[in-house]
């Protein structure tokens, strides 16, 4: 473990230096990445946009703080650039994800494949320039977070040893993604299925796999990696579940996006899951004809929330995120972390199970 670390982690200070540095890359990046000066200047101002708009940067924080945890020491520069492409990444993600679902907003904004429609509507079909533009811009994203990893400066053993880890995150992320638009569309009562989909989507994307290469970054520790996945598997649980939730009951002020968008789709959720599981045959019924359709109004999913609710579904989502919240706090009990990165996860894991956006 660290012996050099200040008796509290400032976490706002550190996302403020991730920030620095994307913004440093994204502003001025390397020969051969688009800059705002090209003819896909477009492209490149939306992206730093996009990117730098405030964000919970947990990924970037948790692979530092998984650095921390194993000691540190050198190679810190290589430290920053890996935190900070795993935000790229990311962004990659969410925009593709939000073409995928249609989604109108994100983080309170218009999501970005319906902000180039809205620039381009003078246009000849400005909404499919815009899905056109947006899968662009993902892919844009995509390389400048491989250029920020090219330009980590990683030793021989770090690269045999980090990417592929990388390689894994980012193949069970899109294993994830395909699992839920496999499941999407008419709600079931396969709770085991929508809880598989969670652990790949977030549980190992947004927790597990930033530790792991923050550990694996200063060198092998299997009792370090084996402590953070049993910290990280249960609290990325808590954190889908939480979204879940969110997703129909979240105030659309806080969470920057609609609550119809999960019913409209018919999203595999744990929470639609339990509640088609619970339903009586009139109440199944009812969820069968409304969720999934894309025409679905305020009035009719007030009535899928009021099944939600008293099929149970909803209290036992929010039991499901207190027992995984607990499990993943239980973990942090070990020699094996110095106490100032313990009470660091500990306002990490606060921040994911606890929260209204």
């Amino acid at each position: 473990m660290s012996t050099d670390l200040a008796p509290t982690i400032d976490l706002d200070a550190l996302r403020d230096r991730v920030d620095t540095v994307l913004a440093e890359f994204l502003r001025h990046p390397p020969a051969g990445i688009p800059s705002q000066r090209d003819r896909t200047g477009e492209l490149t101002h939306a992206l730093t946009d996009f990117v730098l708009a405030p964000g919970k940067r947990i990924r970037p924080l948790l692979c530092i703080l998984g650095w921390h945890a194993a000691g540190g020491g050198d190679g810190e520069e290589s430290l920053w650039q890996m935190a900070a492409s795993l935000e790229v990444f990311h962004a990659f993600a969410l925009i593709h994800d939000d073409i995928i679902d249609n989604s109108p907003t994100r983080r309170g904004r218009p999501s970005a494949h319906r902000a180039f429609a809205a620039r381009h509507r003078a246009g000849p079909d400005a909404d499919a320039f815009g899905v056109h533009a947006a899968i662009l811009l993902g892919d844009l994203a995509l390389v400048c977070s491989d250029a920020l990893m090219n330009a980590a400066g990683l030793s021989t053993r770090q690269r045999q040893t980090v990417l592929p880890l990388l390689d894994a995150m980012r193949g069970e992320v899109l294993l994830g993604q395909h699992l839920d638009l496999l499941a999407t569309g008419r709600p079931t009562g396969d709770v085991d299925e929508a809880m598989s989909i969670a652990r790949l989507k977030t549980a190992k994307y947004t927790i597990e796999r930033p530790l792991h290469l923050g550990v694996t970054l200063v060198g092998a520790h299997r009792d370090l990696l084996a402590l953070c996945s049993a910290y990280a598997l249960p609290l990325g649980e808590a954190f889908q579940l939480r979204d879940d939730l969110l997703g129909v009951f979240g105030d659309p002020s806080l969470t920057g996006k609609p609550v119809l968008d999960d019913l409209r789709s018919g999203k595999a959720t744990v929470l639609m899951a339990l509640a088609t599981r619970r339903a009586t045959p009139e109440q199944r019924r009812t969820l069968e004809t409304l969720v999934g359709r894309a025409d679905l109004g305020e009035e009719d999913a007030a009535r899928v929330r009021r099944i939600l609710q008293h099929t149970g579904a909803r209290d036992a989502v929010e039991s499901l995120i207190t027992e995984r919240y607990g499990r993943a706090l239980a973990a942090l009990d070990s020699d094996l972390l110095a106490p100032p990165i313990a009470a660091a996860l500990r306002q990490i894991a606060a921040r994911a199970a606890i929260r209204t956006a």
